[in-house]
């Protein structure tokens, strides 16, 4: 995956995320529309389907919403890398099929406009801007599984039809 960095600060909650007042739905698309509008009101329409979002500490804290991984999904972010997550987000992100890469050297040092290229499956986080390389834990094979049929729901689906 290869996309433009986005930096956000610590402690970016779910309200941040997808504010309160959008969550009279659940439909994706229109999620999308308010993605990180509280944070960066022009955000969405500056960002292009393949960016990263790149974030310092605890990204996701807040409510337990899964309405917040959806409306960055499906705004189009590949993936986001963060120091760290908050854990009800690095689940419901894991559930809904947005690859989260925990790594504070690539959050720490990516700037904002960056180009990056990231592996989810070695974990390998490549800055093209820089040339600098950085590692995150990848994903237990049972967790990119269910990445790769694009979340939990999709993945059991498929588990079923061959059992």
């Amino acid at each position: 995956m290869k996309g433009k960095a986005w930096k956000f600060g610590n402690n970016i909650d779910t309200d941040l995320i997808i504010p309160a007042r959008y969550l009279n739905t659940s439909d994706p698309d229109e999620l999308a529309k308010y993605a990180m509008l509280d944070a960066d009101p022009e955000w969405v329409d500056k960002m292009k389907k393949g960016d990263f979002i790149v974030a310092g500490e605890n990204f996701g804290c807040g409510s337990s919403r899964e309405h917040a991984p959806i409306a960055l999904k499906a705004a189009g972010v590949s993936a986001v890398i963060a120091k760290s997550f908050a854990r009800i987000f690095y689940r419901n992100a894991i559930n809904i099929g947005l690859p989260i890469m925990e790594s504070p050297e690539a959050a720490e040092e990516i700037k904002e406009g960056d180009e990056v290229e990231v592996d989810i499956t070695s974990g390998t986080i490549k800055d093209l801007t820089t040339g600098q390389t950085y590692k995150a834990q990848p994903f237990p094979k049972f967790m990119q599984k269910i990445i790769d049929q694009g979340g939990l729901i999709n993945y059991l689906k498929a588990t079923l039809k061959t059992a």
